[in-house]
């Protein structure tokens, strides 16, 4: 009997010159469950995140039920075809420690575990940084961060205090970056690797020995400066290998038609939710291709600006100045932008649900933390806030649940989901947002 591996090339003779076919990803490279490779070797597990602002009408965001089949009310009504996928986190808190900045400390302390002392600088690394450290160095690229905003200034991920990754905004530029002249096809016949690439790695290999050689003339404090610098050069250079070793076949991986031009600027909500459409569906594709493991998406930046047709004020100035409803118990205006927030939620989760991977969903070997700056943004309050996630990490989460979390510190679900992507460290964050506690409802 013929044992077929996913290394196996077709080979044979062309002209008088040697030729080697790849094969793409069969289900007999598989276990007979479908959720591994045949040796063993488990399918990759990626990490996201998503960001919305401005938080949420409590009234009618909050589901009565906790636990599974939770209920959808008004302003999650978006998410019935994903429920099951998601779980959602209510009664979270990011403590100030000393220091508030409106729209800001609020997503950092989830992000960072730190409540920041400096008005938009991050007081540490993101948690897709330390993930991203860990899973994405084999990858083309350690991690990719999107916005539908179409600004580059809405950062939600931080390599360190000083160095944002500026996010992409231009669904041309995105997809070149991504599938333009650099692009590695897993599933293609034949593998040729980039001669630019050779050409990059060889540079930063010499510039690395002249590192080294500084290394021993230099005081402590260069020494430590010259240590990060190399340190970053050693991903790149582990990355530009990725990029000479023939990719492993994704069945999930289908090159994208290219837009043909970037969509219409503006904050309009349809508008947004356009770019997010786009913008998602990239950044999708970039994964089932294993172009990168850890990503992040921004639908808005914190002060969402989103404006509303026939309505004069944008979002974040909607929450302040609206009065409300008497009747409804919540500010209608306020919450039709959220429903928005929600819908752009739903689509994200099921862009991943709908690529097939293995005997599941790209989805399923995904987990992704979805985030807020505020629970109440009238009052930039900083206690109930809400969160989600969604996908199984490879089936190491439950999905499905509603947890209330009872005022606990929010850092302490960025901390479970560094767990469960194998971190192996004990505590995250700091004074008050320090916790070493994971939330073991979701846990498998």
């Amino acid at each position: 009997m013929t044992t077929f591996t996913r290394r196996r090339v077709l080979r044979g003779i062309l002209q008088g010159g040697a030729v080697t076919v790849g094969l793409p990803l069969l289900n007999c490279f598989l276990n007979d469950n479908g959720n591994a490779y045949a040796d063993g070797t488990p399918l990759p597990i990626r990490y996201g995140t998503w960001l919305w602002g401005l938080g949420m009408s409590k009234n009618v965001f909050v589901p009565k039920k906790t636990g599974p089949g939770y209920d959808l009310p008004e302003e999650l009504a978006a998410l019935k075809n994903v429920r099951d996928q998601v779980n959602l986190y209510t009664n979270l808190t990011a403590f100030r420690d000393g220091a508030f900045f409106c729209h800001f400390t609020g997503w950092m302390v989830f992000r960072s575990g730190t409540s920041p002392t400096v008005a938009n600088q991050a007081p540490s690394e993101t948690l897709d940084v330390i993930v991203a450290n860990q899973i994405g160095r084999t990858t083309r690229f350690k991690n990719l961060t999107a916005t539908a905003t179409g600004d580059v200034r809405t950062v939600v991920s931080y390599e360190n205090a000083n160095t944002p990754n500026s996010p992409e905004f231009s669904p041309v530029n995105f997809y070149r970056r991504l599938f333009g002249p650099d692009f590695q096809d897993p599933n293609a016949p034949t593998f040729a690797p980039s001669p630019l690439i050779m050409a990059r790695k060889s540079a930063l290999s010499a510039v690395s020995e002249q590192i080294k050689g500084l290394e021993r003339k230099v005081g402590a404090e260069d020494r430590q400066r010259l240590d990060q610098y190399f340190t970053g050069l050693r991903h790149l250079e582990q990355q530009f290998e990725h990029q000479l070793t023939k990719p492993e076949p994704r069945a999930a991986c289908v090159v994208p038609k290219a837009p043909a031009e970037d969509p219409k600027l503006g904050n309009e909500a349809s508008l947004v939710a356009e770019r997010h459409k786009i913008m998602t569906d990239l950044l999708v594709m970039a994964v089932a291709c294993d172009q990168t493991r850890v990503f992040n998406m921004a639908y808005s930046n914190a002060q969402a600006n989103t404006t509303k047709p026939g309505y004069e004020k944008p979002h974040h100035t909607t929450t302040h100045e609206e009065p409300t409803d008497a009747q409804l118990g919540y500010q209608p205006n306020a919450s039709w932008f959220l429903r928005r927030s929600m819908e752009s939620w739903a689509y994200f989760v099921e862009a991943f649900n709908s690529v097939k991977e293995g005997d599941g969903t790209l989805l399923d070997n995904c987990l992704i933390m979805a985030n807020t700056d505020v629970a109440n943004a009238r009052i930039h309050s900083l206690e109930e806030m809400p969160a989600f996630t969604a996908g199984k990490a490879g089936g190491r989460v439950k999905t499905g649940l509603h947890i209330d979390c009872k005022g606990a510190q929010g850092t302490q679900l960025g901390f479970t989901t560094m767990k469960v992507m194998g971190l192996d460290i004990p505590s995250w964050g700091t004074k008050s947002n320090q916790t070493s506690k994971v939330i073991s409802e979701i846990l498998v």
